[in-house]
């Protein structure tokens, strides 16, 4: 069959690189005959889904013939309740990646620039590109820490939004309160400040902050959290975001009307209350970073602690070949050369039985 087709797409598609996502854990086993798998790439919550989340999504089925509800009134509430903020202060979206393109669709012009940290999440390129907007990348410190200089030096007229992912996605690392403020009293009124705040709930740092309270003080800040991770609830895909009131306003206007369907609503309205679910996950987490923190150490092998629920570890000029001997045991991490760290991995944390088979198979990796 001749393809006749000659539809142009828009030019800045050439600029937009797709989203890679880690491969569930069927595909493994299909692709190498495994039958055992320990998926330890996609920074998802071991222990399962809030089992208050699992229950109202159960509640709910008999009314899935409904639309869900547009403006996810209940979860609203929910989120208000707990985390003292204004029903018109927040958005409920279809994962914390849909907020992140209303976020590139109400605010960037082409002219306009975003200041990226790299290496972190790539959702923020693939936002600004797609609105052919432009991206001023600011790599982190050595250390990965965040360069706040380095980032204020970046700003020009054409800034409108930058990123500040914390703990950042791949390295773990975080944004300091003291720094946090800093960049807020320096950046021009005009900036607005994206906190991608998704690890928040696994940070035990003492001067950490979610950049919720820059919120509540009227802050030019969109905070983005997700009942991804902590919550257990990544597939049913919903997020929210926390703002003011005159910012979510903004990107309302550029919402689909039923972006988020009616049982990750109902998932959501009680897994946000599920107080149980998320200490027992934050304690497992804690108890497993420092088990892989000392298992890494008597390695040899260097990582950066983290504050989130995954180690970013360096493995060397062999890292690739790690990886793939890795896979080949059943052990699925994350390669770090989508972020162009080809040296490193990104391990999540798992169940206490995940993480030992996982060192155990790195062990067998080391020369006898």
């Amino acid at each position: 069959m001749t393809d006749h087709t000659q539809i142009e797409p828009r030019r800045a598609l050439q600029s937009i690189k797709p989203y890679t996502p880690g491969k569930p854990i069927w595909e493994v086993q299909r692709e190498l005959g495994l039958v055992k798998v320990v998926k330890l790439a996609s920074n998802e919550n071991p222990l399962g889904a809030s089992p208050l989340g699992v229950k109202a999504a159960q509640d709910y089925l008999a009314e899935i013939h409904r639309y869900p509800d547009a403006n996810a009134l209940d979860v609203k509430q929910a989120i208000a309740r707990k985390l003292d903020l204004q029903l018109q202060q927040l958005i409920v979206t279809n994962g914390g990646d849909e907020l992140i393109s209303l976020i590139s669709e109400a605010f960037l012009e082409p002219e306009d620039e975003i200041i990226v940290p790299s290496p972190s999440f790539t959702e923020y390129i693939f936002g600004a590109r797609l609105m052919d907007a432009g991206v001023v990348d600011v790599p982190l410190n050595q250390d990965f820490a965040y360069d706040i200089e380095a980032i204020l030096s970046a700003v020009t007229e054409k800034t409108k939004i930058v990123y500040i992912c914390t703990p950042n996605n791949p390295t773990g690392t975080y944004l300091p309160k003291q720094d946090m403020e800093r960049l807020l009293s320096a950046l021009p009124a005009r900036v607005l400040i994206v906190v991608d705040a998704a690890y928040s709930h696994f940070a035990t740092a003492a001067d950490y902050t979610d950049g919720l309270e820059y919120v509540r003080a009227g802050y030019p800040v969109v905070v983005l959290q997700t009942f991804s991770k902590i919550y257990g609830l990544a597939g049913l895909r919903i997020g929210f975001g926390a703002a003011p009131e005159a910012i979510i306003r903004h990107i309302v206007k550029v919402k689909e009307p039923f972006n988020v369907n009616a049982l990750a609503q109902a998932a959501a309205a009680a897994a946000i209350t599920d107080d149980q679910h998320v200490q027992s996950s934050s304690q497992l987490n804690t108890a497993g970073r420092e088990r892989l923190y000392n298992a890494l150490s008597l390695m040899g092998f260097s990582f950066t602690e983290s504050m989130a629920n995954f180690v970013l570890v360096e493995l060397g000029a062999q890292a690739k070949t790690y990886y793939e001997q890795l896979l080949a045991q059943g052990v699925v991490v994350r390669y770090g050369d989508i972020w162009g760290l080809p040296q490193h991995v990104r391990i999540t944390i798992g169940t206490t039985e995940e993480n030992e088979f996982l060192i155990q198979a790195l062990q067998s990796l080391l020369p006898k």
